[in-house]
């Protein structure tokens, strides 16, 4: 489902004009509700749907909310469709090795300029989680019911603005320690289940100029989606995360000697961020709020 967007400059606004909405894609696999009919019952217009309407529900106007899916061409995120994305959320577990490595570079490089991510759930095994990461994201888990206890750590963080302390869940896939990823810039929230286990369930990172959050709560065996706080978190995520203002694709520039002392900004002799483009290059990603 695609909303068409108005032809607005990203972040620019005078006394007279409101700001342009968040422009925010929501991704997941769309499989579960097709093979399982309890899945598709408790998430008649997919997770993805619930997802959407959580944020739409919440950032109101604010916002323009499309869906992409896995079986899409290109997944649904084709260059075209990251352009025009502020803020990318971020759901799969079937389906991790079929999302395309080129989809996923496209999504890194996009990050990279300034587009916000959100990892929902089951995406920490996600290419391109994994990816920005650099470790495995592996977790401890069991699937049993468990109720889970959301505890904010970080009161004053814009995320867990109007969020009780703490989120209760009554039923839920338990997801524990040890969780294989780098030090988060910020834990915003730690689960508790009753199992006893704990887990670092909310947090922030940055990569290049692009926000990243990662939150736990979410599974397709449990209506978390519905549940009125976890749709709370995730759009105040995708507030966070917004970037906000242009910027430009970032350029290789051969520069010769006392090149500030005359202005001159240097040759561009093509490719992006690194010698050669590399991982962060081929791609134009402009066009993004930071």
């Amino acid at each position: 489902m695609t909303t068409t967007l108005p032809s607005l400059e990203r972040g620019v606004m005078s006394s007279s004009t409101p700001p342009a909405p968040l422009r925010v894609t929501v991704w997941s696999e769309a499989l579960h509700e097709q093979r399982d009919a309890e899945v598709a019952k408790r998430y008649p217009q997919g997770m993805h749907g619930a997802i959407a309407d959580g944020i739409s529900q919440y950032l109101g106007e604010e916002a323009r909310v499309r869906t992409a899916t896995l079986r899409e061409p290109e997944h649904g995120l084709t260059a075209e469709v990251l352009a025009e994305t502020d803020v990318l959320t971020w759901w799969g577990q079937l389906a991790h090795r079929e999302v395309s490595d080129e989809v996923v570079k496209r999504v890194h490089r996009r990050v990279l300029a300034g587009m916000g991510l959100i990892v929902l759930h089951s995406g920490h095994l996600s290419k391109i989680f994994t990816r920005l990461m650099g470790t495995t994201c592996t977790l401890r888990w069991r699937a049993a019911e468990d109720r889970e206890l959301v505890w904010t750590t970080a009161p004053d963080h814009p995320i867990a603005a109007g969020v009780p302390h703490p989120i209760v869940i009554e039923q839920q896939e338990m997801y524990g320690e040890f969780f294989d990823i780098p030090a988060p810039d910020e834990l915003v929230f730690i689960s508790s289940f009753s199992g006893g286990e704990v887990f670092r369930s909310g947090c922030t990172f940055r990569r290049g100029h692009g926000r990243i959050f990662y939150f736990s709560p979410g599974d397709q065996d449990y209506p978390v989606y519905h549940h009125p706080d976890v749709r709370r978190v995730i759009a105040n995520a995708v507030r966070w995360a917004a970037p906000a203002a242009e910027r430009e694709r970032p350029r290789l520039l051969h520069s010769e000697t006392g090149w500030f002392l005359d202005g001159d900004g240097g040759r561009d002799v093509g490719g992006d961020v690194g010698r050669g483009g590399g991982d962060f290059g081929g791609g134009d990603v402009s066009g993004v709020r930071a």
